[in-house]
């Protein structure tokens, strides 16, 4: 009844001093892209602690633990274990003029134990749900993790009725709206050769230089909301050389699937005209371009006036918290909001 959430939620306030604490300790244990698994044995370890006891680790990775309800809407509760940063990044917690600082220590670290302080209050205060509650310590949402966990979540269980994934420490936000996303690793190929003795010979640089030059000019509608970046390039071998091999990392994103499809195509476009280019300038046939997808995460959206947002805005209000507008992003809800 309501008594029982009243101690619960007083309950989780007062858990948050150790909680806190626990942050700290999983900060400091690394989880970097595809290399989540020693963090998730102490997620595994905590989940049974905390009550679960039944917890396990699936074939993706992720740190599963179902509490029994009644026979109602199955809910998953999730937060990602890995983190942006690659392997080798000091992860220790410094101290500097009373705050704390660390890679991961807020996204997303903080879901986590936020996760499993909510998991042992409820069953300290024996709470009572509808439904089954699947708790869920996520693999692969950062970078190139593409979302897998998350994805291999809905392939192998087919009767979940909601998800919910605490992700950052912004309380007041809420995002109801899935950003979708696709990048493309974009590697141009060509003769190479010395920059003097070889002049003439068309260069994978400036048949890439050619297509980001294409890029950067395409333009987007402000809404739905589309953005691309070429985030990364790299190529060539010395500054005398005529480049052989040079390869660019392209992001794209929109929250809608449609606008997502059409700059893909432009920057599609944008790529074998750059190839084209160089070609023609040189007289050659020598330059070519081989795009692979390598990020593909599904736009999609909740209405602002479904159950499940509102029920989450009411959560915040317990915290004397407002929440003045819903955002978008791409997270571990994408494969939820797109289905």
């Amino acid at each position: 009844g309501a008594a029982v959430v009243r101690k619960t939620l007083a309950d989780l306030r007062a858990d948050d001093g150790r909680t806190w604490e626990e942050q700290k300790k999983l900060t400091e244990i690394p989880a970097p892209p595809y290399k989540e698994a020693v963090r998730a044995q102490y997620m595994l370890k905590r989940f049974r602690e905390a009550g679960l006891k039944d917890a396990t680790i699936d074939t993706e990775g992720n740190v599963l633990g179902l509490r029994k309800g009644g026979g109602g809407p199955k809910l998953v509760v999730s937060a990602h274990m890995d983190t942006v940063f690659k392997e080798g990044t000091d992860v220790k917690v410094k101290e500097i003029d009373g705050r704390f600082h660390a890679p991961g220590i807020a996204d997303n670290t903080r879901g986590l134990v936020a996760l499993l302080s909510v998991i042992g209050t409820m069953n300290a205060n024996n709470v009572r749900t509808v439904g089954d509650v699947l708790f869920m310590a996520t693999v692969g949402e950062e970078e190139l993790g593409n979302l897998r966990g998350v994805k291999a979540l809905f392939r192998d269980h087919k009767d979940i009725d909601g998800f919910i994934s605490i992700d950052g420490t912004p309380i007041d936000r809420v995002t109801n709206t899935a950003a979708g996303s696709h990048r493309y690793e974009v590697v141009f190929k060509g003769p190479g050769g010395h920059s003097f003795r070889h002049f003439g010979l068309p260069s994978a640089i400036q048949a890439m230089g050619r297509a980001v030059a294409k890029i950067s000019d395409l333009e987007t509608p402000a809404m739905p909301k589309t953005t691309f970046t070429v985030g990364t390039v790299q190529g060539g071998t010395s500054v005398n050389a005529i480049a052989g091999e040079a390869r660019m990392a392209v992001d794209m994103r929109s929250s809608n699937n449609a606008e997502l499809a059409k700059i893909d195509a432009k920057i599609q476009a944008a790529v074998k005209e750059g190839v084209a280019e160089e070609n023609r300038r040189w007289k050659s046939d020598q330059i070519t371009a081989v795009t692979s997808l390598i990020g593909d995460r599904p736009a999609g959206g909740t209405p602002a006036d479904a159950k499940i947002v509102q029920a989450w805005r009411r959560s915040i209000a317990t915290l004397g918290r407002e929440v003045k507008t819903l955002s978008d992003g791409s997270t571990d809800s994408n494969i939820a909001m797109s289905l």
